[in-house]
């Protein structure tokens, strides 16, 4: 048994990959200050004799008591909608809060783990990218607040594994989706299911013809942990390397949701990235990794879970 520190364990990632830790019989102490997190993504493991939770905002001073083998560092709102109502709060917890839980990595002498995203290639001039791509990014548009967060905590995590010899692992996700998503947060994904659900024409920005790639969060708990449990010290990209346009994705919604509400186009985001795909050759010869779920499939087991959350 390992015990695991675990900040934003609240938030939808994060408390998909609690559980994965629990399910494999560590010990977890979430660390969330309920900002974007809810409690109600993690009120069935309160009774649970290996996991403790404390709201705490990890931008401030972290104490931990006891031994911890490793710190994993997911606190940070991550949703589009976030970038202009807590700008501040975002560049703080991937500044600070990733300063304080390297500390506490270092302190306890843990294995320290960043959850760095795929929005540090900006809007891509590389396809798919490899992590040896260095980005194209605006650090003044209003996604900088997010993606030089990243970038910055990356510098951070590097820094301390060279200049303290603190052992880092740092995962660039890719537009992970599944069970656990707040409805309201901005993504796609859930911006189209819960639009479909309710019967409302599905919100395209631009011509639809921009491209992501979408990783059902189950294969991005087990590419973490494949990860977490690695030598690997760089950079390193999971999610699927399956592209599809948005307009794909929302045939797909359409389909499966049997949605009569159309579909109405909006002016594309400033610096919205045009194409977005990972390339996963070091996840594949590194960690032995890669996605195994569909699209179809996982949007499937995604509407279910909104349908059930939204009452509907």
């Amino acid at each position: 048994m390992a015990r695991i520190v675990v900040t934003g364990g609240a938030g939808f990632l994060g408390s998909n990959l609690v559980r994965a830790l629990l399910d494999r019989g560590d010990e977890v102490v979430v660390l969330d200050n309920l900002l974007t997190g809810s409690e109600s993504n993690i009120e069935e493991l309160f009774s649970h004799q290996h996991f403790t939770f404390k709201k705490h905002d990890v931008s401030n001073h972290i104490w931990v008591p006891g031994p911890v083998d490793a710190v994993m560092h997911l606190a940070s709102p991550a949703s589009p909608v976030d970038f202009e109502r807590i700008p501040i709060q975002i560049l703080e917890v991937g500044s600070l809060g990733t300063l304080n839980c390297l500390g506490l990595a270092r302190e306890k002498g843990a294995k320290f783990f960043l959850n760095s995203t795929s929005e540090v290639y900006g809007d891509p001039l590389v396809h798919p990218q490899p992590e040896t791509y260095w980005g194209n990014v605006n650090p003044n548009g209003p996604r900088s607040v997010y993606d030089e967060a990243k970038r910055f905590a990356e510098a951070l995590t590097l820094a301390y594994h060279r200049h303290h010899g603190v052992d880092v692992r740092i995962v660039r996700t890719f537009n992970t989706y599944g069970p656990l998503m707040r409805p309201d947060d901005g993504r796609v994904v859930s911006n189209f299911i819960t639009q479909a659900l309710r019967g409302e024409p599905l919100t395209v920005y631009g011509d639809g013809t921009q491209t992501r790639s979408f990783c059902y969060v189950t294969d991005q708990i087990d590419g973490q942990l494949a990860l977490l449990d690695s030598d690997y010290v760089l950079p390193v990209n999971i999610g699927n390397d399956k592209e599809f346009t948005m307009l794909e994705l929302a045939e797909h919604v359409v389909a499966i949701t049997n949605s009569s509400g159309g579909v109405v186009h909006e002016p594309l985001p400033k610096d919205d990235p045009m194409q977005r795909r990972p390339d996963l050759d070091v996840a594949n010869r590194e960690l032995g990794w890669s996605p195994k779920v569909p699209l179809r499939e996982g949007l499937e087991k995604t509407t279910a879970y909104f349908a059930t959350v939204l009452g509907l």
